[in-house]
């Protein structure tokens, strides 16, 4: 069950849904398979899940913040700015989100949406705005050992 990424259609914002693939015991989050919905709904109102929202929270800002490493086409980094200016990805959303899988099986997950406050309203993602959320979402991934 991988994570996904759903650019808005008519919007500069994209979805990112990341199933909680394995058990995190920092997090008191063992079991994460349920039968139903409804089983998914105790886990994401427990302690762990709201310490593992406050973290992905705390990592997905500081993510968002980093500058963006570009590469040359030799695969040399390029230098880059270092002169703080904010980045224009905003976190517009981030909660738990009930993740079905092909087996009628349920886990629970993270749900976030980014939101690019320099494209104008009412238009797609730049296309280097979906690859900098892509970036952003495997970063989280690794840095909480989701997967």
């Amino acid at each position: 069950m991988p994570m996904r990424i759903i650019p808005d259609e008519n919007q500069p914002s994209a979805a990112i849904e990341i199933p909680l693939e394995k058990p995190l015991p920092d997090y008191d989050l063992l079991q994460l398979e349920q039968p139903t919905p409804r089983d998914i709904d105790a886990i994401l109102v427990s302690q762990g899940f709201r310490d593992l929202v406050d973290d992905a929270r705390g990592i997905l800002t500081e993510l968002i913040a980093a500058p963006p490493s570009e590469h040359h086409e030799s695969g040399e980094v390029l230098e880059i700015d270092l002169t703080p200016s904010p980045h224009p990805l905003e976190i517009t959303q981030l909660t738990g989100a009930i993740c079905p899988d092909d087996e009628e099986t349920y886990r629970p997950g993270l749900w976030i949406v980014l939101l690019d406050r320099t494209a104008p309203p009412k238009s797609p993602l730049p296309e280097s705005a979906q690859r900098r959320i892509s970036a952003i979402a495997a970063g989280l991934v690794k840095r909480l050992q989701l997967a």
